[in-house]
């Protein structure tokens, strides 16, 4: 799949008019494409859906409401469609809906000029399903009359509701959480095209693990142009599912430096290691200090161990920095990953800077390597120079990096990311909900795996682990290599939760659900045809077929 950029409303306008005009895709045949989009979901998620009620602004979200409603129908669904205003007022793509729903008349079709015209269709409230199509990209806030009136009407039922592009109220190019003015509630959300910033930044969903989706409907790719530097990170994952040759060996996917860990601190470079080597990376090596080597070197018998030189408290001295020990320990290494577990004593310090730039070699700096290496910018910026660098801080580590306060790193953390990583030169992974990965030429890429059961220790140093294993294996592809092991590690963990609980999950808990992230093909028009989904936010319905795509969880 080709990078999934990120669209303004008026950019996927621009699609639109430019896959008609220049194209010869009628508008109608995208809208008839989007329906069909719309009713192939609803089978694929809401299989058990009997009885669907269709809310139908008159604008072209309501016109993609009625074709849906229609297709249902004609599969046998019992399907109510409520139009808010009157039919005098559907024009267009919208007024071809309606004549096609309505002659012949496809389920109960009600007209609702007022508020008490909704009173009057409680019934409606009893179905399985809701379709919300009353307002979709084109919007501008705040909701008013019918439509908010409808949206006092919908909280009288808690019946699922399915949201035609975006949930009614909800500004396309949205970058915040959540939005100011009022929005319809959402269990599930079908886009077309390509995702707006709203799709990727906001909660558009009742629970985090509620499908998010992005329907093709034959926009060519020539048509999809964005001037936002966004993407969704997800797409990369293209890059992990490419078949290795059959007389590969373990020399042709790297080998990975894992430095780290301190006493009562090696279970950080342990977990790192771990997850190196289950990226795929040929082979991975822990260099630690040595009264904590049994300890990782237990971890997998796969794994090779280094052990350094130790200050009387545990932690990694400078001694080590002795040119022929710094020598030995990269010769043949393709990518250092530095920081889990450190700690931060005068001599860590000294040897982190100072091995750091005894080397170009490609570098994952974490945990404790970051917060040495923020009280050292000018440093920082030396050793970006000519080289690939990966930094993967949580907020408060940016914060120190950027010398700002966490506060102001969380109210505007794409533009943090952004410059900080095209100030600095390098590769910036700004994690949280919706992690961000920054490039040095501005390109971010927005991700949407992950859960709140990763809030705990270890998270961090499996990630770390997974961006050095895929560097080591793509070293002429960092930006995909990067994006692609944020996404599988969030994917990892939501395939995780489906067999825990959020509240006892744990980091490592996610290690045994890698293979299926790694196998995972919800993600590519390619591999499902035209009428496929990239899931953006959940995962498929384990008993729909898109499910057999991914290993079956242990």
């Amino acid at each position: 799949m080709v990078r999934m950029d990120v669209l303004s409303a008026a950019e996927m306008q621009a699609c639109d008019k430019l896959t008609s005009e220049r194209f010869g895709v009628a508008s109608i045949d995208l809208m008839r494409a989007a329906a069909s989009a719309v009713a192939g979901f609803v089978r694929l998620q809401f299989p058990h859906a009997r009885r669907v009620t269709v809310l139908c602004g008159r604008g072209n979200n309501g016109g993609d409401g009625m074709m849906a409603a229609r297709l249902l129908a004609s599969a046998g669904i019992d399907v109510t469609t409520l139009l808010l205003g009157p039919r005098d007022g559907l024009a267009g793509d919208a007024a071809q809906a309606w004549q096609e729903l309505t002659s012949p008349a496809h389920g109960m079709i009600h007209i609702i000029e007022t508020p008490e015209d909704l009173a009057r269709h409680t019934g409606a409230l009893s179905a399985d399903l809701v379709l919300d199509a009353v307002v979709g990209t084109g919007f501008k806030p705040p909701l008013k009359g019918l439509a908010l009136a409808a949206l006092d009407w919908l909280k009288a039922r808690s019946a699922p509701v399915l949201a035609i592009d975006l949930p009614s109220g909800w500004p396309a190019d949205e970058t915040e959480p959540t939005p100011a003015g009022a929005v319809f509630p959402a269990d599930a959300v079908v886009t077309f095209t390509a995702p707006k910033p709203a799709h990727l930044f906001g909660q558009l969903t009742r629970r985090w693990d509620q499908p998010v989706v992005v329907a093709a409907i034959g926009s060519p790719g020539e048509a999809i142009v964005s001037g936002l530097g966004l993407a969704w990170a997800g797409s990369s994952l293209a890059l992990t599912q490419e078949l290795r040759a059959a007389h590969a060996n373990k020399g042709n996917f790297g080998h990975v430096l894992v430095v780290g860990g301190s006493v009562g601190k090696s279970g950080a470079p342990a977990m790192t290691s771990l997850a190196a080597l289950r990226s795929g990376a040929g082979l991975v090596t822990a260099a630690i200090p040595a009264p904590v080597l049994g300890l990782v070197s237990a971890v997998a018998p796969e794994l090779m161990t280094w052990p350094l030189a130790a200050t009387a408290g545990g932690q990694i001295s400078g001694d080590n920095l002795a040119p022929e020990v710094v020598s030995a320990l990269i010769a043949g290494k393709s990518v250092i990953a530095i920081g889990p577990g450190l700690g931060q004593s005068p001599e860590t310090i000294k040897f982190t800077t100072g091995f750091l730039s005894a080397t170009r070699l490609p570098a994952v700096i974490d945990a404790d390597a970051l917060n040495i290496l923020a009280a050292k910018p000018v440093l920082l910026a030396k050793l970006a120079k000519g080289r690939t660098l990966v930094l993967t801080p949580h907020p408060g580590e940016m914060a120190r990096l950027a010398g700002i306060s966490t506060a102001e790193v969380q109210a505007n953390r794409l533009e943090v990311a952004r410059s900080f990583a095209c100030r600095n030169g390098v590769t910036l992974v700004l994690k949280g909900a919706r992690t961000l990965i920054a490039h040095p030429d501005g390109r971010v890429a927005v991700n949407t795996s992950g859960n709140p059961g990763m809030a705990k220790g270890g998270s961090g140093d499996l990630l770390t682990g997974l961006v050095a294993g895929l560097l080591a294996q793509h070293p002429a592809d960092t930006a995909r290599a990067v994006e692609s092991a944020v996404h599988l590690h969030g994917l990892a963990a939501d395939f995780a939760l489906r067999r825990r609980d959020q509240h006892t999950l744990l980091a490592t808990d996610s290690l045994h659900h890698f293979s299926q992230a790694f196998r995972f093909r919800g993600f590519s028009f390619e591999t499902t045809g035209l009428s496929g989904y990239v899931w953006l936010q959940g995962l498929p319905a384990e008993s729909s077929p898109a499910a057999a795509t991914y290993e079956a969880a242990p």
